[in-house]
């Protein structure tokens, strides 16, 4: 999922760019979303055989959408697309933490 996010963030879709643009994040640094995002699936797939890899790389993710969330609230921007994309990363990425974990 977060890799197939990070693709998507190459040429953001509407519904990304009304996300960045909604919290004020300037054009110019969307590139450093998609390097954070490869970075953090890269470090799950190579957490997959070295299981502190995938803890610190998904902790990683957590703390992103833990900002974008911050960010968006900031903002006052949540609406559909604050629920869907970042609180949906964000859930998703603490419940693979926690399954990890187990």
């Amino acid at each position: 999922m977060l890799l197939g996010d990070a693709v998507l963030s190459l040429r953001p879709p509407t519904f990304m760019q009304r996300c960045l643009d909604g919290v004020g994040f300037p054009r110019q640094w969307w590139w450093v979303l998609v390097v954070v995002k490869v970075t953090a699936a890269i470090g799950l797939i190579v957490g997959l055989w070295v299981p502190g890899v995938a803890a610190a790389a998904n902790v990683g993710a957590l703390a992103y959408f833990g900002c974008a969330a911050a960010a968006h609230i900031r903002a006052r921007f949540t609406g559909k697309e604050f629920w869907v994309n970042c609180m949906g990363m964000l859930l998703l990425a603490l419940i693979v933490l926690v399954v990890g974990l187990v």
